[in-house]
């Protein structure tokens, strides 16, 4: 993550050549140094020129300490000590001094593309280049001004770093303490990003806002015994005593009571009686010039690749028209009489679609993982190490929550991954949805390709969690495709719930556009999903506040499954009965996280490497 860290835009850096001859020199006037970046030295034996004295291995290391030092959330869940007690600094000043990092590592990145290098080191060098390029194409819109979307942000992040932190020693405890007193500055830098935005006309969306506020002040309020950032205080290990554990829970308490709860609450002052007045009122951005040419940078930096908003929104209603189609047919074959809307209505309101207890779809959810889980390795020669968890979305921040989410966990650590599983409002969460959504945010979507990522080996430890949006989301929509040919979806319904959920993500490319670039209103985008897929009424709602606070983002699900579905028959009519599906899976996924670009040329080399190698033994 970059934590709103985005650097300024570059412009790119050249290393000047100029020739002095030694006769001429006597008479001609001085010439001037050329300039070098850092990483470069000057070089006068008649001629002045920049010689480079650095390396790709040099740059990698360098970035890499350069995101430790800035962030010390990842930072601390790497095991750094000092770390684990503190927040991001989000000041202007900090910000600045990200930029001006950027601007000389991407002159040093530039500097050094000339070398040769062999294919591994040139996949590193692309890849770090694309990382370079991916915060410097958002940088000029100071993003730190919107610091949230609708269900996330700084205000409850902790929700999650609290959940994600081993708690095995008295400093563990101690240092967690230690970071909750960081609030009330945190929360001040935030403030003052977010007061920037007001003066600039840069503000979130008056349409989310409420349900933030909401938020906000349940997480402001005590008490203290019952709040989700107090619960590590809660439970120790054996070897902590008593009166340590007496002395922790005291440090944990004061923390709540000096920090934690006087931050939330100037929080809540601060969004009803100065930002919400001057929210936006449009749900899109793209109402003034600077706000589409924000929209049309999030639309390269989303889909990882050169396109516009307007070839995104003709893709997505074709798209809409195509699984459409495919849904008639699925209707077709329950013999249920009456229209497309009265068998969504049937959907949505009919009680053997749904459970009335939370344990339970849990135990569903749980279910299906298993059950693919026992099936992966027909379909994948390479397999995680990585466990994975099913758990539901923590009751502080279910209300506004998204259906399901993926939260990554960390082997170095000892920590599993984890499915997690709105179970708030269970009258909207239809079992029909759960293989899809299971299949997308577990295995074979998520979590295996997550965790893949994080066991590389022999790679630079930035690639081990990069995660390109297009790549990423793509991988866990085509992993909801890929269940039909494990035999996932064993009745009609749960086939109509996975084409609801590619409709879902079919409408995102229309509405996002329409919306952000559009000028679509929040009724026209609700639509799309109201009349062509089986969405409850209160995902629609939550979903599309989803996308009004976070512009761009929906177009990597679509953009990337269509990119690996396009790759996949490729692969297939060129190879034939030599196609394997276990090993196409592995070169999609081995490299760990690449843009589109790359994973495109990547499978065109395994397809050439596929034709060229021996034809099997019958």
């Amino acid at each position: 993550m970059d934590y709103f860290m985005t650097p300024l835009r570059l412009a790119l850096m050249t290393t000047l050549l100029t020739a002095v001859g030694a006769a001429s020199a006597q008479t001609a006037p001085p010439q001037p140094m050329p300039f070098c970046p850092e990483g470069a030295v000057i070089i006068v034996d008649g001629m002045r020129e920049c010689q480079i004295a650095d390396s790709l291995d040099k740059l990698i290391s360098d970035i890499e300490t350069a995101d430790t030092v800035g962030n010390p959330i990842s930072a601390g869940s790497e095991g750094d000590r000092e770390a684990l007690r503190k927040l991001p600094d989000v000041s202007p000043a900090n910000i600045a001094a990200g930029t001006a990092k950027m601007r000389t590592f991407k002159a040093r990145h530039t500097a050094l593309a000339p070398l040769s290098r062999s294919r591994a080191d040139q996949l590193n060098f692309d890849l770090l280049g694309f990382v370079i390029d991916q915060r410097l194409l958002l940088a000029d819109y100071d993003e730190a001004r919107i610091p949230f979307t609708n269900d996330s942000g700084f205000f409850n992040e902790l929700a999650y770093i609290s959940r994600q932190t081993n708690f095995e020693t008295a400093d563990d405890y101690e240092a967690y303490a230690a970071r909750l007193t960081e609030l009330p500055r945190y929360f001040r830098q935030h403030r003052a990003n977010m007061n920037r935005g007001i003066k600039t006309g840069m503000t979130a969306s008056a349409e989310i806002l409420p349900g933030i506020l909401e938020m906000v002040e349940t997480l402001g309020t005590g008490p203290t015994e019952d709040h989700p950032f107090f619960e590590p205080f809660k439970t120790y290990p054996d070897d902590i005593n008593p009166e340590e554990q007496k002395r922790l829970k005291a440090l944990g308490e004061a923390a709540m009571k000096i920090a934690v709860f006087p931050a939330y609450k100037d929080l809540a002052k601060f969004l009803k009686k100065t930002y919400m007045p001057k929210a936006r009122a449009s749900v899109g951005i793209g109402t003034t010039p600077e706000g589409r040419a924000y929209y049309e940078a999030l639309t390269k930096y989303f889909t990882t690749l050169d396109v516009t908003p307007d070839e995104v929104h003709q893709i997505g209603l074709n798209e809409v028209a195509r699984i459409r189609g495919e849904m008639d047919t699925i209707i077709k074959t329950t013999g249920f009489e009456g229209s497309f809307a009265d068998f969504l209505d049937f959907l949505r309101t009919d009680p053997q679609f749904y459970v009335t207890d939370p344990k339970q779809l849990l135990k569903e959810a749980a279910y299906i993982a298993k059950k693919v889980d026992g099936l992966m390795p027909q379909y994948f020669k390479t397999l995680p190490r990585l466990s994975y968890g099913v758990i539901k979305v923590p009751d502080e921040i279910a209300a506004n929550y998204t259906t399901g989410r993926y939260w990554g966990g960390n082997p170095k650590q000892g920590r599993a991954g984890n499915y997690v599983v709105n179970t708030h409002n269970l009258p909207m969460r239809p079992l029909y949805n759960l293989p899809a959504l299971t299949l997308h945010e577990g295995v074979p979507g998520h979590h295996h390709q997550i965790s893949l990522g994080q066991e590389l080996k022999d790679v630079p430890k930035f690639r081990q969690s990069l995660y390109p949006n297009a790549f990423g989301e793509g991988w866990g929509l085509y992993a909801e495709k890929l269940g039909e040919e494990m035999g996932i979806y064993t009745t009609p319904y749960e086939k109509f719930g996975r084409l609801t959920y590619e409709m879902w993500r079919a409408c995102r490319l229309v509405v996002d556009t329409g919306m952000h670039y559009k000028g679509w209103t929040r009724e026209q985008a609700e639509a799309c999903f109201f009349e062509n897929s089986a969405l409850a009424a209160h995902n629609i709602k939550t979903e599309v506040e989803r996308y009004i606070s976070w512009p761009g983002q929906a177009l990597a699900y679509k953009i990337g499954e269509l990119k690996i579905v396009e790759l996949r028959q490729r692969a297939e009519a060129a190879l034939g009965e030599r196609f394997s599906i276990r090993e196409f899976h592995d070169a999609v996924l081995l490299d760990g996280g690449v843009p589109l670009g790359i994973l495109e040329a990547n499978i065109d080399r395994w397809i050439a490497e596929q034709l060229s190698a021996p034809a099997a033994a019958p």
